[in-house]
C-alpha cells in the first residue's frame, strides 16, 4: 500500500484552511426563525451587558430585610435578593428598560403575585405600537413569561420571559426581566409586601 506524502505546501495549505474555518465569524450561524441564533442586525440593535455583575450588601441600600428585599441594578442589569433572615442571598442577570425615560427609579414593593400571567399593553405602548394585540393570554406567546411580581408603581413588574436573547440587555418597556427559571425561584422565595429598590 503507497502512503501519500504531506509536503510542506499541503500541510501549509490545510493549516490555512483550518485557519479560515475557524476565523469564521459566528455570524455565519445564522438560522432564520431559530431564536438562539438571530441575525446579525438584530444582535447589534441591542447592547450586550458588560458591566459589572458582583455581589452586594444590603446595609447600602435598605434599613433591614424585612419580609425580604429585592435591589434591582439597572447599570449592572442584576437583581439581588436577601431573604427576611439574610440567610438567602441570590443574584440574577435581568433585562432593563430600553431607553432612561422608561426606566422608573425608588422605593416600592411586591403588591400581587401571578403565576401564569396575561398580559396587555399599556396605553403608552399601544400607541408607540399600534399593531400589537390588545390581549395575550398565559403561555409560550406571552411577553411575561412564566410568572410575574407586580409592583406598586402601575404598570411596573418583575417578570420572566421566554425570549432569552433580552437578559442581560436593555430590552424592556420598562419592566425587570428574568429568566424563566430565576423568576420561578424567586417568586416562591418573595411575599406580598417584599421590599423593592431600583437604582
Amino acid at each position: 500500500m503507497k502512503r501519500k506524502c504531506i509536503t510542506p505546501q499541503t500541510r501549509r495549505g490545510f493549516l490555512v484552511g483550518a485557519a479560515s474555518v475557524l476565523a469564521t465569524p459566528a455570524v455565519a450561524q445564522y438560522i432564520p426563525g431559530d431564536p438562539l441564533r438571530p441575525a446579525p442586525e438584530e444582535e447589534a440593535a441591542v447592547d450586550r451587558n458588560i458591566s459589572s455583575f458582583r455581589a452586594l450588601s444590603w446595609q447600602p441600600y435598605f434599613s433591614n430585610t424585612r419580609n425580604g428585599a429585592i435591589l434591582v441594578d439597572t447599570q449592572s442589569r442584576a437583581l439581588h435578593y436577601w431573604s427576611d433572615d439574610q440567610a438567602t442571598y441570590k443574584l440574577y442577570p435581568s433585562s432593563v428598560p430600553l431607553t432612561e425615560d422608561m426606566t422608573r427609579r425608588g422605593r416600592t414593593s411586591v403588591i400581587r403575585k401571578v403565576e401564569g400571567p396575561t398580559w396587555a399593553p399599556t396605553p403608552s405602548m399601544k400607541k408607540r405600537n399600534p399593531e400589537w394585540p390588545d390581549f395575550i393570554p398565559a403561555g409560550p406567546d406571552n411577553p411575561l413569561g412564566t410568572h410575574a411580581l407586580y409592583l406598586g408603581w402601575k404598570y411596573y413588574r418583575i417578570h420572566g420571559t421566554h425570549d432569552t436573547r433580552k437578559i442581560g440587555r436593555r430590552s424592556s418597556n420598562g419592566c425587570i426581566g428574568l429568566y424563566n427559571e430565576h423568576i420561578a425561584e424567586l417568586f416562591a422565595m418573595t411575599n406580598v409586601g417584599t421590599q423593592v429598590l431600583l437604582i
